[in-house]
């Protein structure tokens, strides 16, 4: 800001100098002034065009690495609010626009700083030359002023009108942004390919654009014709007080320098009022698009701790207890699950299932708490879940999603996200790792070196480390195909590497959805040979619709339209004749 401030003045300071390099010219022809006079005034000159271009530089240097810490400190923050936000919360449609705006704000307003700045400046400098302009005819700035007003309002106006266009259009932007995705992405080239997609993705892209094309140029051509006529306003007022200079000069009322003076400070004056002005719109507008980014941090959270919520309870003594629970999604009318009543007692296996769309998977959400109960409750040690730390419940649980992410990560951080408290200092440490390509680890094929034990016995005990033998950076290798070097993996093979993730936590309750869908026959039986391991002395929740897999549970819970309609051994309810035994039997009869 100080640079600025010094900024500043340097524009009639050097008008200043300018009027009186002309009055001692015009002297010394008269023969009242002296040679050396007039180049010490050169020299005065060139040194304050010298000192305003050093400012001016500096001043842009400062600015632009505060634009670029701008950005990386507001990007930190949406992350970390969106972190705390609920899960259902990233599952509505609304959110999503309110966050892709929030997204736009984080690079598309770096510049707002370096503006206000600036027209901190252009106001000092004005005020600097205002009071050279009131010395001589203070009309001369009240009708500069007036001028350029109507612009400014209508810069005003059309501002809003852009900022409703493009709030208007989010959802379409969104749609656009994943056209361009599937239409040009690794993940979806085979199937457009195959099914000659290109031409209907870029029709219905097309169609979108124009769409938005079309009103955006209404309403660029209706603020240019308005802006138009407008200057012409502006510059009617500028020359009108250009005359009256011109007339005070020819009758001799100023000197030659000082019309040069006013008419310098003149066209400068109406450069900055209009720069202010329009810099006034355009914070207007970015102030617009800021509401976003606030709004985004205004939302908050509604699964929360309480104020000195205790810890669950190590170890857990009883288990859990599901009580005429109930859970509905945000804005829908249909219940997930209802009326829902079983326990996992401690030490306990049990096996979730039932048809697509029964309810599984929102059962062991709602023991994470990702989602708190519509009705009814859930009790953990007898104690209400959402009487517990919320933090202290999750780093009790481990979970693996039938929707597991793939991380383009290396490998060892691929597995340490199951647990990043434990191998956090290791994966910072060797960050820049992935980038430096096959041997990054030292070399040997395995990529042992200096990982973390906890991370190898993850691997092998989901067998995530018979993948080693294809990956020559070893336990460093980048995963995935977004980044240089990376090695893609076939579904199974990512699930052994989401296993690992699960062998990583020390959690008392696991949560297995679908574990083992991308297995092969093989690996499915190496994998679960090893699977009593990992669950022993652990409340496991598994959810699969392999039987071979839910008859490793002590129990299997039935589920049919988010209500439980069995409960019972693998013999108990084969012996029932129910939903259970006829879902055995349409699987059984496949393999037949």
């Amino acid at each position: 800001m100080s640079l600025r401030l010094a900024r500043s003045f340097f524009p009639v300071a050097a008008l200043w100098v300018g009027k009186l390099i002309i009055d001692t010219v015009l002297a010394i022809r008269a023969g009242t002034a002296g040679i050396s006079q007039l180049w010490e005034l050169v020299a005065l000159e060139i040194a304050i065009v010298i000192a305003g271009e050093i400012l001016a530089r500096g001043s842009a240097l400062i600015e632009s690495l505060l634009g670029d810490l701008f950005s990386n400190v507001t990007s930190v923050r949406l992350m970390e609010h969106a972190a705390t936000l609920d899960l259902y919360q990233f599952e509505d449609p609304a959110f999503y626009d309110q966050l892709e705006r929030a997204r736009r704000q984080t690079t598309s307003r770096i510049g707002l700083l370096a503006q206000l700045l600036a027209m901190g400046q252009d106001a000092v400098t004005l005020a600097s030359l205002g009071v050279a302009l009131l010395v001589y005819s203070p009309w001369l700035l009240l009708l500069l002023a007036v001028a350029v007003v109507p612009g400014f309002l209508s810069e005003t106006h059309f501002a809003g009108l852009e900022y409703s266009l493009l709030f208007r259009y989010t959802p379409e932007r969104r749609r656009l942004d994943y056209l361009r995705y599937i239409g040009a992405s690794d993940e979806t080239a085979k199937e457009v390919q195959l099914f000659g997609l290109a031409p209907w993705l870029i029709e219905r892209f097309r169609a979108i654009s124009q769409r938005f094309y079309d009103e955006n140029r209404r309403l660029s051509i209706r603020k240019g014709i308005v802006s138009a006529g407008l200057s012409l306003i502006g510059t009617a007022g500028y020359y009108g007080a250009y005359v009256v200079v011109l007339l005070r000069a020819v009758a001799g009322a100023i000197s030659i320098g000082s019309l040069t003076f006013l008419a310098g400070s003149f066209a400068r004056s109406r450069d900055l009022i209009q720069r202010l002005l329009l810099g006034a719109s355009a914070i207007y507008e970015q102030s617009l698009y800021l509401k976003d980014l606030f709004g985004f941090f205004a939302m908050k959270p509604t699964i929360l701790s309480r104020a000195g919520a205790p810890p669950v309870p190590q170890p857990i003594r009883e288990g859990f207890v599901f009580e005429d629970v109930g859970f509905r999604y945000p804005g829908s009318e249909r219940w997930a699950v209802r009326h829902v009543n079983f326990r996992v007692s401690r030490g306990e296996r049990i096996a979730l299932v039932g048809e697509n769309g029964a309810g599984k998977t929102t059962l062991t959400k709602l023991i994470a708490r990702l989602y708190d109960p519509t009705e009814g409750r859930i009790l953990l040690d007898g104690v209400d879940l959402r009487e517990y730390d919320i933090h202290s419940l999750r780093r009790a649980i481990g979970v693996i999603f039938q929707d597991f992410v793939e991380y383009d990560l290396r490998f060892d951080e691929n597995i340490g996200v199951g647990e990043i408290s434990l191998v956090r200092e290791y994966l910072d440490a060797h960050e820049d790792d992935g980038a430096s390509g096959p041997g990054a680890d030292g070399g040997d094929q395995g990529g042992n070196g200096k990982v973390p034990a906890t991370i190898v016995s993850a691997a092998e005990k989901s067998l995530a480390s018979s993948l080693l033998g294809r990956l020559t950076g070893g336990y460093r290798q980048m995963l995935g195909r977004r980044f240089e070097k990376g090695v893609d993996l076939s579904g199974g093979e990512w699930q052994k590497v989401a296993l690992a993730r699960a062998y990583m936590r020390n959690a008392q309750v696991l949560i297995l959805d679908e574990p083992t869908a991308s297995l092969d026959a093989r690996a499915e039986y190496e994998v679960f040979a090893r699977f009593s391991g990992l669950v022993e002395g652990r409340m496991a929740v598994i959810i699969s619709h392999r039987f071979s897999t839910v008859r490793m549970a002590g129990r299997i819970v039935v589920l049919k339209y988010g209500e439980v309609v069995e409960q019972g051994s693998h013999e108990e309810l084969l012996s029932a004749g129910g939903l259970y035994a006829e879902l055995f039997t349409l699987q059984a009869q496949g393999y037949r």
